[in-house]
């Protein structure tokens, strides 16, 4: 146990930078676009479906997710992310001077498809390079790091933009991603040496046959396509959900906060627990959970404190998902593909979330109700939480396996 405890010691500027280049890159612009959004629609008269409307750009992410990770993967994750640390900046001095759709479309895209060097297919690399014995819990502090900043920062600079503007909003965020984003890079140390790589196109030729012909991907893809259907909503209509089982006012945010509380704490009590439980077991044990919750918030009739407690359960596993899956990616997969392998499951995570809103969309229409979607969803997630089980429970570093390594010497690779 002490050298499990000891690896924080030795590898914290790992830790430390991954943390913060999650918590200041694309991250912080989700963010933050809930807390400029009403103020932008107040100033140019934008109806809220066009606001809406253009947040579906960041849809360029399911083609741009496999190439960052990929690129993890060639040049390094400390290259890759300093593409985004650099770009930040930019783009948000850029949007506080911005004034039209136009201009905001085009910076939104740019953000969009140059923010995503900051996300965890690329910068959870150098935690699963790093840490050994204490990997699942290093990535859900990471990945914990954002939801954190968020809950202090938010309020923070809601308060300043009230006070100040949204123009001068955007330029302190300027500021919060040079300083964050800079510190990130300045902590994180350089990727553990690997072996020459081979020229780029036999490389990628060997690197996804080993992928493609791996059955850990493709059970991987088909878990978070099912487990995943329901984000949009918990991210974005959990209130309102809330509220059509009748509860009002202050309980609500209580409910809501419930939520958040239960993601922070279900990442790092699964963190601890990957690293000490069969991988597969603990994904579906975690999702299993969730899909409880959605059942439960599906029922009308029941009282506040049983769905809270669904709420809690809900944000407990769904809180737990990207660490699950970046240590999952991590034990079956090589560590010069680990970004390719994320970056195309990242892409998966994005069409099944959007598949999930869009559905979303037509139940509500038709029926005027939530609990028909999440009763859908509640199956979903269960079916993809059994899938994980399909996973062999027993592995080790995959980079030592002589299967894997046999894979991994394809003709051209």
């Amino acid at each position: 146990m002490s050298d499990y405890w000891g690896e924080f010691r030795t590898e914290w500027r790992a830790l430390a930078s991954v943390t913060l280049g999650l918590s200041f890159g694309l991250i912080m612009m989700s963010y933050a676009i809930g807390i400029m959004g009403p103020h932008l629609i107040r100033q140019f008269g934008w109806s809220q479906a066009t606001f809406v409307a253009i947040q579906t750009l960041s849809l360029l992410a399911v083609v741009v997710y496999p190439f960052v990770g990929r690129l993890a993967d060639r040049i390094t994750a400390r290259k890759t992310a300093l593409i985004g640390v650099a770009a930040s900046p930019v783009l948000f001095l850029g949007l506080s001077v911005m004034g039209d759709l136009t201009s905001y479309a085009v910076l939104f895209t740019l953000q969009s498809v140059i923010l995503s060097t900051t996300t965890p297919p690329v910068l959870c690399r150098v935690i699963v390079q790093r840490f050994k014995q204490a990997k699942g819990l290093a990535l859900a502090t990471a990945v914990a790091g954002p939801s954190l900043l968020a809950a202090v920062g938010g309020p923070l600079l809601n308060n300043f933009v009230v006070d100040h503007g949204w123009r001068a909003g955007y330029v302190a965020l300027a500021v919060a991603s040079l300083i964050g984003g800079g510190l990130a890079i300045a902590l994180m140390p350089s990727d553990l040496s690997e072996a020459p790589q081979p020229p780029k196109k036999k490389a990628a030729r060997g690197d996804y046959a080993l992928i493609f012909r791996t059955p850990a991907f493709w059970l991987l893809n088909a878990s978070v396509l099912l487990c995943t259907l329901p984000m949009s909503v918990m991210v974005t209509q959990l209130g309102l959900v809330v509220g059509e089982h009748g509860v009002i006012d202050k309980t609500v945010s209580i409910i809501v906060s419930s939520y958040a509380i239960g993601m922070l704490v279900g990442r790092l009590i699964s963190g601890f627990a990957l690293d000490r439980l069969p991988g597969p077991l603990v994904a579906s044990g975690s999702l299993a959970m969730s899909a409880a919750g959605l059942f439960v918030m599906s029922q009308q009739g029941g009282s506040v404190a049983v769905l809270a407690v669904a709420v809690l359960a809900v944000g407990l596993s769904f809180g737990a998902e990207s660490d699950i899956v970046g240590y999952l990616i991590s034990r079956y997969f090589p560590v010069r593909v680990y970004g390719s392998v994320f970056g195309i499951i990242s892409s998966t995570i994005t069409v099944s979330t959007t598949a999930g809103a869009a559905l979303m969309s037509v139940m509500l229409s038709r029926t005027g109700s939530y609990s028909p979607f999440l009763l859908i969803a509640s199956i979903s997630v269960f079916l993809g939480s059994m899938m994980f089980l399909l996973l062999p429970r027993r592995h080790g570093e995959p980079e030592h396996e002589p299967a894997l390594a046999r894979e991994a010497a394809v003709p051209g690779g």
